[in-house]
C-alpha cells in the first residue's frame, strides 16, 4: 500500500480500517469518476512460456487475450473450484494478471506451485503497476485524454506508452462505458493529476456498484474454493472455453457444460436496508436457510444495495428470498442471458 498512500495522500480521501477501499471523497457533481483501484493487486506472468503455461492452468483462451488484450479468467483446483478470478491482460513478453486483495496470496501461491517447470516466472507487481477504474459519461474522454484512441469492445485494449486500458464490461442503465486503466507506478502520480483535472475522484464503492450491475463476479477470501466457474456465470462473460483443450479443473467444468445441470447459478439482487452484506453471508427463504451465499454487495444509496449471490435455482424461482437478519431480498434482471439449457439435465 505504500505507492498508494503516497499517492492519493493530496487528495483528502478517507480510507476504510483495512486500508484497502476508498470510503469517501470530496464531494462533486460530477457523474464521471475516477476510482483508484487499491482493492486489486497484480501478478505478472512473464517469459517465453507465459502463454502456454497459463493455456494450461486458467479456464479462458489465453489466445483470445493475446489477440484481443484482455480477458477474464479464473484459475481452478483439480475439482472445478475457483482459487482466483482475474483480469488477464497483455502485456509485453507475458501478462498482467487482476486480481481482488484477499485472493492474492493462495492465487499467487497456487501459480508459483504449477510454474516451476516452466519457461515463466510469476512476481508480485502490485507496487509496480496501479489502476484506475474510469467510469460514467465522460469517461472516454479520460482514455483519449492519455492514450491514442479508445478500445472499441469490450475485454480489448489500447496501448500507449507503458499506459494500458481495458474496456470492461457495463450495465445498460450505466450512464458512458467504463475502462480499467493500468499505469506503471512511477508515472501514475502525472497520470491522476492528468485525470483529476477532468474529473473527480470516486469511491472503492462507486466501482463495485457498477461491477456489481454488470453481473461480474468477485472472488475474496470468504468465497475461494467455493463455486465451478459457471456458477459464478463467467461462461457469459467470455472467460471460459469449452474449446481450447485441457487445463486445470477442466473435466469437472466441461462435463456440468456439456452432461450436468446448473443447480446454482449467480444471481443479481437488491435490498432496502442501511446495512451492508458481506461476501459469504447466507441467504436463506422462510423455510429453508443458507440456500445462497453473497459474493459481493455495494450500496446504491443511504437506503439500498446491490449484490451478486450464488442461490439454488429452485428456491430463487420459486421462494421469496432474504439474508440472515430477515431483509427481504428483490431479484433483478442480469445484464446478460444465461444460456437454458444450462438448467436442463443431459442424461
Amino acid at each position: 500500500m505504500n505507492q498508494w498512500t503516497t499517492l492519493l495522500a493530496p487528495y483528502h480521501i478517507t480510507l476504510a480500517d483495512n486500508q484497502r477501499a476508498i470510503s469517501a471523497v470530496p464531494k462533486a457533481d460530477s457523474p464521471t469518476r475516477i476510482v483508484p483501484l487499491i482493492h486489486q493487486r497484480v501478478i505478472s506472468v512473464l517469459g517465453p512460456d507465459a502463454e502456454k503455461f497459463l493455456q494450461g492452468q486458467l479456464t479462458c483462451d489465453m489466445r483470445e487475450v493475446s489477440k484481443h488484450g484482455s480477458r477474464l479468467g479464473a484459475h481452478c483446483t483439480i475439482k472445478g473450484s475457483i482459487i482466483a478470478l482475474y483480469r488477464l491482460i497483455a502485456v509485453d513478453n507475458g501478462f498482467l494478471l487482476r486480481l481482488n486483495h484477499e485472493a492474492f496470496d493462495l492465487g499467487l501461491q497456487t501459480l508459483k506451485k504449477y510454474i516451476m517447470f516452466s519457461k515463466a516466472e510469476a512476481i508480485d507487481e502490485s507496487e509496480n503497476w496501479l489502476g484506475f477504474g474510469l467510469l460514467g459519461p465522460g469517461a472516454d474522454a479520460l482514455v483519449e485524454q492519455l492514450l491514442e484512441g479508445n478500445p472499441l469492445e469490450v475485454d480489448c485494449t489500447v496501448k500507449t506508452g507503458n499506459l494500458i486500458a481495458v474496456k470492461v464490461p457495463v450495465a445498460d442503465s450505466e450512464p458512458g462505458n467504463r475502462y480499467e486503466l493500468w499505469v506503471p507506478a512511477e508515472q501514475a502520480e502525472g497520470v491522476l493529476k492528468k485525470l483529476t483535472d477532468r474529473a473527480p475522484l470516486g469511491t472503492t464503492n462507486d466501482w463495485l456498484l457498477t461491477e456489481i450491475d454488470a453481473g461480474i463476479p468477485e472472488i475474496d477470501a470468504k468465497t475461494q474454493e467455493s463455486y465451478i466457474p459457471q456458477m459464478t456465470n463467467l461462461q457469459a462473460l467470455k472467460g471460459v472455453s469449452f474449446a481450447k483443450g485441457c487445463y486445470t479443473g477442466q473435466e469437472i467444468i466441461t462435463r456440468l457444460q456439456h452432461r450436468g445441470k446448473l443447480n446454482k447459478p449467480m444471481y443479481l439482487l437488491s435490498a432496502d436496508t442501511q446495512g451492508l452484506p458481506s461476501s459469504g453471508d447466507a441467504i436463506n427463504t422462510e423455510t429453508k436457510q443458507n440456500i445462497g451465499q453473497v459474493l459481493s454487495a455495494a450500496r446504491v444509496n443511504d437506503h439500498q444495495v446491490h449484490l451478486l449471490a450464488v442461490i439454488t435455482k429452485s428456491q430463487a424461482d420459486e421462494h421469496p428470498l432474504s439474508l440472515a437478519d430477515g431483509t427481504a431480498l428483490n431479484l433483478l434482471e442480469l445484464p446478460y442471458e444465461l444460456d437454458p439449457e444450462l438448467f436442463v439435465a443431459k442424461r
